[in-house]
């Protein structure tokens, strides 16, 4: 689609949302009020103590900040940041109360639950209201509605549950003209909860979970990859879907049809993404990964097996011999929409050997400032090789589109083989540069059969209509991004030892060209933004198109 018509469509929907909640303040929904609850799903996300602790001392501590309410609601202080305010009204947090369990931290809780629906509860605005923040709150209340609900009395009772009753009806009339991709499905998984964890028709159960079903099979794709090309993305929709599963078996209830194959296919991929320390690769918006998280949800995995090579319908490949692991990012976003949280990292890779990961993306800085977000989703935040200081997609500044990407990769070609010495060879290609530079990047990537060397070459192939002229403006910089658990010590102007905290050694060379270890910023460590390193080989392309490398295993 292109960036009019996507334009029209998001002013449309943008035009459904803010009408929708008008009408939801109708007489006749008020009445509708569920007499209780018939279930609490389980929440298997990480408990942090220190939030239950913190919260008893007046203080509340989200996304890397901590904010004293002085006695006041939360919902009437200066926020520290735009993260923090929405974490604060999603609710995620309530889980961290089961630490605690005390009444106290119950009726902490629950005041500030009521704070919500006093000042927020029937003023459909602001981003406690936008769709994603939404269905993370219904989950949350329902999920941790034992906390909620310890010694309270009826009239809070009440209130809660109306409060519910009014999300689902909410969320039911704008989930069509939700943001496509895992906003509207975590809606779809909202709503699907709420039938069966609130007391209603069978009917209703039935149509929720059909609707659910049915986006789960368009979003999750036959090689089990997300539409969003996110890894974490599968994680985070894995961490509601299977609590949803349970309770559905619990209850007594059909399960949808469709929902287990999809979460089936998804057990495999999630494995494909998974480095053997038990990180998430970072591509297209990944972040930081829990261990406790991800081995909390590959604990239900009954599909357990070696990673494929590949998945096909998201576009990545794995090279995986012995102990190393590869994984190359060798697609692009599949509509303007599935691109809001896209990277322009395009034929980047990522590599580790044991536990250790040692060339990585920048990563998502899930609680940094907007233009730091920015800054993780270009190109040069990636391993891979940047032109002229510029990004092989482009994003979008405009307000109504929102960071979408508007130009860029278009087309990606691979080719997968094995060579005569049973070698593991990838070589890929895409059209990033085309339109501004006349170039394609080629990039062949070749892991030996033992799994200690790795060989690798960047190619910019000028396109026939591209004049010497151009290619003489034309530099380019090929970066190899490091763990900041990993020591740098350079040997000589061609090569660098890469070295893990056990020893584990390779050497990183490129024959003929200078290389240069300079400073970088790791952007998805799990306590915030922290230094690292980067080894870059800089070169021109009225000199050069075409650079080797070699990464071989010293120790």
């Amino acid at each position: 689609m292109n960036a009019a018509g996507l334009l029209s469509r998001m002013a449309y929907r943008h035009l459904c949302v803010g009408l929708t909640p008008l009408r939801l303040h109708v007489p006749r929904f008020a009445n509708r009020v569920p007499d209780g609850l018939v279930a609490a799903p389980t929440d298997l996300r990480a408990i942090d103590p220190y939030f239950a602790e913190e919260l008893l001392r007046g203080r509340i501590a989200l996304a890397g900040r901590v904010v004293e309410t002085g006695g006041l609601s939360p919902f009437q202080v200066d926020y520290p940041s735009l993260v923090f305010e929405e974490r604060l009204h999603a609710f995620g947090w309530l889980r961290h109360i089961r630490s605690d369990r005390s009444s106290e931290a119950c009726k902490r809780a629950r005041r500030i639950v009521a704070e919500w629906i006093a000042l927020n509860g029937r003023r459909v605005t602001g981003i406690g209201w936008s769709p994603e923040i939404t269905a993370q709150r219904l989950i949350a209340w329902l999920s941790h509605s034992p906390v909620v609900l310890f010694e309270a009395d009826a009239g809070f009772y009440r209130r809660f549950l109306k409060s519910l009753a009014f999300h689902v009806r909410y969320l039911d009339r704008i989930v069509k003209h939700a943001p496509d991709g895992e906003t509207r499905l975590r809606i779809r998984i909202a709503l699907a909860m709420a039938s069966i964890a609130m007391p209603t028709r069978l009917s209703r159960i039935t149509r929720h979970g059909m609707k659910l079903a049915q986006e789960m099979e368009r979003q999750i794709l036959p090689d089990g990859g997300h539409v969003s090309r996110n890894p974490r993305v599968m994680l985070d929709l894995l961490l509601d879907l299977l609590p949803l599963r349970q309770s559905y078996i619990n209850l007594g209830h059909d399960l949808p049809s469709g929902l287990v194959p999809a979460i089936d296919r998804m057990f495999p991929a999630i494995r494909f993404f998974r480095h053997q320390g038990g990180d998430l690769a970072l591509f297209n918006g990944a972040t930081a990964t829990l261990a406790n998280e991800l081995v909390s949800v590959l604990r239900y995995d009954e599909t357990a097996g070696r990673p494929s090579k590949m998945l096909p319908d998201v576009n990545y490949h794995r090279l995986a011999t012995d102990e190393t692991v590869i994984i190359v990012d060798t697609g692009y976003p599949g509509s303007a929409e599935l691109s809001r949280s896209a990277h322009s990292g395009c034929l980047s890779f990522e590599m580790s050997c044991g536990k250790n990961r040692f060339i990585v993306n920048s990563g998502f800085p899930k609680n940094a400032a907007p233009e730091y977000q920015r800054a993780s989703r270009s190109t040069a935040a990636h391993s891979t090789v940047t032109l002229a200081d510029t990004s092989s997609c482009r994003l979008s500044r405009s307000r109504l589109l929102g960071p979408i990407m508007i130009s860029g990769v278009s087309q990606v070609d691979s080719e997968r083989g094995t060579d005569g010495n049973g070698n593991d060879v990838l070589r890929a290609s895409h059209d990033g540069y085309l339109q501004n530079f006349g170039c394609y990047h080629e990039r062949e990537i070749e892991l030996n059969a033992a799994g200690t060397k790795i060989k690798g070459r960047d190619l910019l192939r000028a396109d026939e209509n591209t004049t010497k002229t151009q290619s003489q403006l034309i530099s380019a910089v090929s970066r190899f991004h490091i763990h900041p658990h990993i020591q740098l010590h350079q040997r000589d102007e061609e090569s660098v030892y890469l070295e893990a905290a056990d020893g584990t050694t390779w050497l990183f060379s490129a024959p003929g060209l200078e290389v240069f270890v300079t400073e970088d910023v790791f952007m998805a460590d799990a306590s915030g933004m922290r230094p690292s390193q980067q080894i870059e080989l800089p070169f021109n392309l009225a000199n050069t198109r075409e650079i080797r490398w070699i990464i071989e295993r010293k120790a």
